[in-house]
């Protein structure tokens, strides 16, 4: 390792001791005249990071890829991934890794410029990106964080002064994105297919690679492969139920967009439900509803028995016991999640402890809310607060009884109502990313360069489960459209 004194980039590269299969070196191609039109501060200071070396014209040479720091050895990752249902040979093709940053409490994650030019993996592609999506992202991400949610982070994004052709030309923008690791489903499905060799080695050093990397309490166990099965599919339950919790929809929920490390990644066509229903679609790509709110537990379910099936080699010699072995372990997910979203809905209705009667409780509102197209969000901070507006729920019969039985069931508990109430408070937000909100950010910075917008944006999503009379208006749910709205992936 070698440390940059100045910058402050101190960084590792364990992925390039990986067998070769896994990436290809590669250099971010150079742009004309980037310039920094975003930075996380907070963010930079935790990695170790100096602020203002950043932010100098060295700096951004880096964010632009027209700088390789010291110490970073650059790369492309190979990957495969179940798209939709059907199996493609993949990998980075608009994106460079350069390293791993080892931050000052000794953390290892990775940078990666997402953007940043062609790569062997690019499939035809420009290797490009635009400014709206690069600067969803930032935004998206960090409003995943400031949520409690596991999730990539955003460093910094950089316009690059190029115009990339899409439907129309837009302008070139490269995100800075930080992750725990970009190790993917995809990547072990891409070294259990063509992408390793036939006898299985590269697969198991990927394996064990990783369990070092995510998983280092399990490395000794006497069946570890099948630890490191449980142990991802423990963090992805509890994981997509944070999402579910929120109304966080993805929208592109492939083998390659499900990290081993349980972080939420790549935010294209992904947006926040207003009103309550499980059949809420908002990408463009998804026609069938394949990745709807709805749908996200079970296609994480599907996506994990993916996983499952890349480590059969792995799990027992004998691959008969082996795909016995990953069916009985991938059985628990359902139950998992199930338990993990049961826990989070009490804590959303403020209740401490299981009983009997909670999950017909639960389930009687989320009915009540898909029939009166009540605002999820919403619905939950007025219930936290007791702000119940004039609202068709609240004003029905159903919501009255059901009301009534809440409140029997919140007196049965030992916990004070101020208990209740806080415990609430810190499971409701207040904001989300409401779309309409990111949408008139992107549109005054992409069309006018205005990111005073933008900014008021995030200070307001920083703080989400704070009530406060400047997030009003984050609130408010937008006019009524005869369009739905949807969102791409930007690719």
């Amino acid at each position: 390792m070698t440390i940059n004194q100045e910058t402050g980039w101190n960084f590792d590269n364990s992925y390039t001791r990986l067998p070769k299969p896994f990436y290809t070196s590669q250099n971010p191609a150079p742009v004309r005249s980037p310039e920094l039109v975003i930075f996380n501060e907070a963010l930079a200071q935790s990695l170790g990071l100096n602020p203002v070396a950043l932010q100098s014209e060295a700096g951004v040479q880096v964010f632009a890829g027209n700088q390789v720091p010291k110490g970073s050895s650059p790369l492309a990752q190979a990957y495969a991934g179940h798209q939709f249902g059907h199996i493609n040979m993949l990998g980075d093709g608009r994106a460079i890794l350069l390293g791993e940053q080892i931050t000052p409490k000794g953390e290892r994650v990775d940078i990666q410029l997402k953007g940043s030019g062609r790569t062997p993996f690019s499939r035809g592609g420009d290797g490009r990106a635009t400014l709206g999506p690069m600067l969803r992202e930032y935004i998206i991400s960090e409003a995943m964080h400031a949520l409690g949610i596991p999730t990539t982070r955003s460093l910094a994004v950089v316009s690059t002064g190029e115009t990339v052709v899409r439907e129309t030309g837009l302008p070139g923008a490269i995100l800075t994105r930080v992750a725990a690791s970009h190790i993917r489903v995809g990547t072990f499905q891409y070294a259990a297919g063509k992408g390793g060799d036939d006898n299985g080695d590269d697969l198991r050093a990927l394996a064990d690679y990783t369990i070092e990397r995510h998983y280092p309490e399990i490395k000794k166990d006497e069946h570890r492969y099948l630890s490191f099965l449980k142990e991802v599919i423990k963090r992805q339950a509890k994981l997509i139920s944070k999402w579910q919790l929120v109304g966080f929809i993805h929208g592109v929920m492939n083998t390659d967009n499900m990290t081993i490390s349980g972080e939420s990644i790549d935010y294209g066509p992904c947006a926040f439900m207003n009103e309550y229903d499980p059949t809420t679609v908002f990408s463009s790509i998804d026609t069938q509803g394949r990745y709807a709110y709805g749908n996200q537990p079970a296609i994480g379910g599907w996506n994990l028995a993916r996983f499952a099936e890349s480590l059969i080699p792995l799990l027992h010699e004998n691959e008969e016991e082996a795909v016995k072995l990953a069916q009985d372990t991938i059985s628990d997910y359902p139950e998992q999640y199930r338990r993990n979203w049961l826990m989070g809905m009490r804590a959303k209705l403020g209740l401490f402890h299981e009983a009997r009667e909670d999950e017909a409780l639960i389930e009687n509102l989320l009915n009540m809310m898909k029939k009166y197209r009540a605002d999820f969000t919403n619905t939950f901070r007025d219930l936290t607060y007791d702000s119940k507006e004039q609202s068709t729920l609240f004003q029905s019969e159903e919501f009255i009884q059901w009301n009534h039985e809440w409140q029997e069931r919140l007196s049965n508990q030992e916990e004070s109502e101020e208990a209740s109430r806080q415990l609430m408070r810190s499971n409701n937000p207040v904001v989300i990313p409401r779309n309409h909100k990111v949408e008139e950010a992107l549109e005054a910075a992409v069309n006018d360069g205005d990111y005073h917008v933008m900014e008021k944006l995030l200070n307001v999503l920083a703080s989400p489960y704070e009530l406060s009379p400047d997030k009003d208006e984050y609130c408010t749910l937008p006019a009524p459209s005869a369009k739905p709205y949807r969102t791409f992936c930007g690719t």
